[in-house]
């Protein structure tokens, strides 16, 4: 025999689940260990003919072979069904949602991982499996999700459990239902025992944090403990709440938490509970209900961390104007460090706080020469030190501001941002760099706070050595050092990138130096920007710089540079995605900085800027991020957009340098994902700055189909050109003419013959797709090769793509297979030979060969020299 159980008190959850576990063990028995919560009595009442649930009295034990636990795997919580979890030949089955605790029931399959419900685990399993699921179904599965996360508002909640509950909508589930069984009123047992806890409650200040704990004595068992405890603490709005209940023979403990230094599974571990670290429970038999509080006020105070305060996430040191400061220059320190605020000191008191919204309003008054002190806002609002996170996020909501200066004896030591805060509420805040936790193996979950093992499988051995003989080195000089940038990215998503950026807090020079002598490598130097190159080999290099901050002193400006943190180093990057960065020195080799949730974009596929002005201070960042989103196949971030789109709205395309604007679009031609880059800066407005004049509806077909045109060739065994970047450029202009086509490519600066191969392929392109149509009835084949040849070979995908039916395709790729096979086998050596001097005859003689080898009418060696000697005869016979 097979039975599902679960634990005794059972609720909404545990229902759910061994209805759930039916569905995957049909065979098996429901079986209900004990006594039932309220909610559940009062549905079991009237659907207990549709679920035919069994009472432990009316199974016989011995004959149980397998028990499948679900929603608990505590001995003492299953009630006599504990006797026979070990018994031999008794298979055990766990599917639950609470951590493990020692003393834990052991499984053969175990299910276990941390979600808002155990149901959750069930439903994944059942839509794994695509077993059907009735509404009545639906809705008992909806119950046990809403009510173990409070209807998804506890901070238990998983996306998976939010994912289970649009399943079940979808298969009927009926939220009314849902609504009336978890907001029954109290019972009136339930009503007078959250009377005599409120009455009872003692509030504490614990390590920061705000703790109430009630306790109550009842002569008879109340069930419902727990919502009594939630409804608490909904009416105090206390961080962590501890309701204490003496009935019968036992004291019932309950507590929530919904700060994250304060784990309650872990205090309530001590009475031997368990739980999840937001709400967990405890029974103790026999137990004092006076003593027990004050021993777990005990537990409380050596439990609860202390709280992250304004200290730990503050931005220091300040950037600062002095009141006498123009309206002017504060802007230009804003757009230069990229703040919305700063504030206003005088000698070394924090006397107000101008913002972004002043400046520009002043501005727009045409008042850019009016003194700060004149806009500046003086009640300002400042915290110490010491204020909690959670007590300062109440403080900004209330006073409505971004930004709020940090002060110790009337100085300005930090300040905190919006960003800040809200960063905090996902926590992982250390008091300078936020490690991120990483997914391994394609299974979600934390698995530390190092990459050091993404980096070994990603890098090659060589390039890892190097990175950590650059953090020993630094260990040695008493620097900081980090791979930061692209290197990053893309470890993180599994592409090799040898990229390298190496950011030093400290001297950049000086370490690339000393680098440079360990691996005997050529260091360049460039000591206007704290920069340098370390050349390992002709095709590897390490860039290395000093930490540093570029400010734009007017939109699409170049960028000049200061020495400064990590933290400005990768606020001054272009998106969240690039602005991450790995320790490398030898304590915290692998550590992941992540101070703007990058990691978080990657794993959502977004792109987004760090700040809203960052396209007006550099466009060029618009063809990255259009670059970055096709490659990846992301998508640029509402917010992003908006921004993006604006910019170009205004025009800011136009005010860069046509040689900073092909930097960003040659490495666009280069991609693989090229097509779709066009195709997206077309759509966005953008194409019209990059290539005017040129239409972009009139060469869509051809660019459409140029990827599956180059790779067609690839697969022919023709040699793709190097310079793939020119394929996709030619295809651009087939269509303009020849002066429209100059333009753009003295626009970029292209070379003389690069030009030259542009305008070959403008000029020729359309006769030798005529030809290509009229062969081979009409047409030479050595005049189709005297065509073809005299275009670029970076041409011949568009050829490719124009000509669109599977005939001319083939008969394209006969031509290129007669070419490469019909080279003569002698050369200018063997006219050189014969005595004649070297001259345009050597051409017209080879020329006139390879044609009359494609039309084959020479065959051999043999022939080719005849063919030759011949040539030359009638040729120097004519100029007698």
């Amino acid at each position: 025999m097979e039975i599902i159980t679960t634990h005794t008190n059972t609720d909404m959850d545990g229902l759910a689940a061994m209805v759930a576990a039916q569905k995957l063990y049909p065979d098996a028995r429901l079986v209900m260990p004990g006594k039932m919560s309220r909610n559940v009595e009062e549905f079991m009442s009237l659907h207990k003919d549709t679920l035919n649930i069994y009472s432990v009295k009316q199974i016989d034990l011995n004959k149980i072979k397998r028990v499948i636990l679900v929603d608990t795997k505590s001995r003492r919580r299953v009630g006599k069904i504990s006797d026979i979890l070990d018994r031999p030949g008794v298979d055990v089955h766990i599917y639950d949602h609470h951590p493990r605790v020692e003393g834990d029931v052991q499984g053969s399959v175990e299910v276990v991982e941390t979600v808002g419900a155990t149901i959750t685990l069930l439903v994944e399993k059942i839509m794994q499996a695509g077993l059907p699921v009735t509404s009545l179904e639906a809705t008992i599965f909806c119950l046990g999700i809403y009510s173990d996360t409070g209807s998804l508002v506890f901070t238990n909640t998983t996306h998976r459990d939010v994912d289970a509950v649009s399943f079940l909508l979808k298969k009927g589930a009926n939220l009314a239902v849902v609504a009336d069984f978890l907001g029954r009123p109290m019972t009136d047992e339930q009503k007078a025992l959250l009377k005599d806890l409120l009455v009872n409650a003692q509030r504490h200040q614990i390590n920061g944090a705000k703790v109430l704990l009630a306790k109550a004595k009842t002569a008879e068992f109340v069930v419902g403990l727990a919502l009594v405890a939630h409804t608490i603490s909904e009416i105090e709005r206390l961080d962590v709440v501890f309701v204490m209940a003496e009935m019968e023979d036992r004291v019932h403990i309950v507590g929530r938490s919904s700060i994250p230094q304060a784990n309650v599974a872990e205090i309530l571990k001590h009475f031997g509970g368990g739980g999840h670290a937001a709400a967990a429970s405890a029974t103790v038999k026999n137990g004092v209900l006076d003593d027990l509080a004050w021993e777990l006020l005990d537990v409380i105070y050596h439990k609860i961390q202390p709280p992250v305060c304004a200290a730990d996430i503050m931005t220091s040191p300040v950037k600062t104007v002095a009141p006498e400061m123009s309206i002017a220059e504060a802007g230009h320190i804003m757009l230069r460090y990229g703040h919305t605020g700063l504030p206003v000191v005088k000698g070394e008191k924090l006397i107000g706080v101008i913002s972004r919204r002043d400046v520009e309003k002043a501005n727009h008054h045409g008042l850019g020469h009016a003194p700060v002190k004149g806009f500046m806002t003086v009640r300002v609002v400042s915290v110490p030190r010491d204020m909690p996170v959670s007590e300062l996020q109440e403080l900004m909501i209330n006073h409505d501001i971004g930004r709020v200066p940090v002060v110790e004896d009337g100085k300005i030591v930090g300040i905190v941002s919006r960003t800040d805060i809200l960063r905090t509420l996902h926590g992982e805040v250390q008091a300078r760099h936020r490690k991120i936790y990483n997914h391994r193996g394609g299974q979600e979950g934390l698995t530390g706070r190092n990459i050091g093992w993404v980096l070994e499988r990603t890098l090659p051995s060589t390039v890892r050595n190097i990175l950590r003989q650059a953090g020993q080195i630094a260990d040695r000089m008493g620097f900081k050092v980090y791979a930061a940038g692209g290197l990053v990215r893309d470890v993180l998503l599994g592409h090799e990138n040898l990229d390298i950026d190496l950011v030093v807090e400290g001297d950049g020079i000086l370490l690339a130096l000393e680098l440079g002598r360990a691996y005997n490598a050529k260091v360049r130097q460039h000591h206007q920007f704290g920069t340098a190159e370390v050349v390992f080999s002709d095709d590897f290099k390490i860039d290395v710089a000093t930490a540093r901050v570029e400010f734009y002193a007017y939109p699409a400006a170049l960028p000049q540079v200061e020495s400064s943190t990590l933290h400005q180093d990768l606020y001054r990057r272009d998106f969240t995605i690039n602005a991450m960065a790995v320790a490398l020195n030898e304590d915290s080799f692998g550590n992941l900085v992540d101070f703007f949730d990058g990691r978080e974009d990657l794993q959502n596929h977004i792109v987004r800027v760090l700040h809203n002005l960052s396209f007006i201070e550099d466009p060029t960042r618009i063809l990255r991020a259009i670059r970055f989103e096709q490659r990846y196949g992301f998508k640029i971030e509402p917010q992003t957009l908006k921004f993006l789109n604006e910019s170009v709205r205004r025009g800011v395309l136009a005010k860069v340098s046509n040689d900073r604007l092909w930097d960003e679009l040659k490495h666009i031609l280069a991609e693989t994902e090229a097509e779709g880059m066009l195709r997206r800066m077309e759509e966005l407005g953008v194409w019209a700055y990059i290539f005017p004049r040129v239409n972009y509806w009139e060469v869509e077909p051809v660019l459409k189909d140029l990827p599956r045109s180059i790779r067609q060739i690839s697969d022919w065994g023709m040699m793709v050109p190097s310079s793939g970047w020119l394929v996709y450029f030619i295809a651009v202009l087939h269509w303009s003419d020849a002066e429209i086509a100059r333009e753009n490519c003295a626009k970029y600066n292209l070379s003389k013959r690069q030009t030259e191969k542009v305008l070959a392929a403008l000029k020729g392109w359309s006769s030798t797709v005529a030809l290509i149509w009229k062969a081979p009835r009409h047409v030479k084949v050595s005049q189709l090769a005297k065509a073809l040849l005299q275009m670029p070979r970076e041409s011949y995908p568009m050829l490719l793509a124009i000509l669109e039916e599977d005939e001319l395709k083939e008969r394209f790729r006969e031509l290129l297979n007669i070419i490469k096979d019909s080279k003569p086998r002698i050369n200018g050596k063997y006219i050189k030979q014969l005595g004649y001097r070297p001259g345009p005859v050597y051409r017209e003689a080879l020329d006139a060969l390879w044609r009359e080898r494609l039309d084959g009418n020479l065959r051999t060696e043999e022939d080719e020299q005849a063919f030759v000697r011949d040539y030359l005869a009638r040729l120097t016979k004519r100029s007698e």
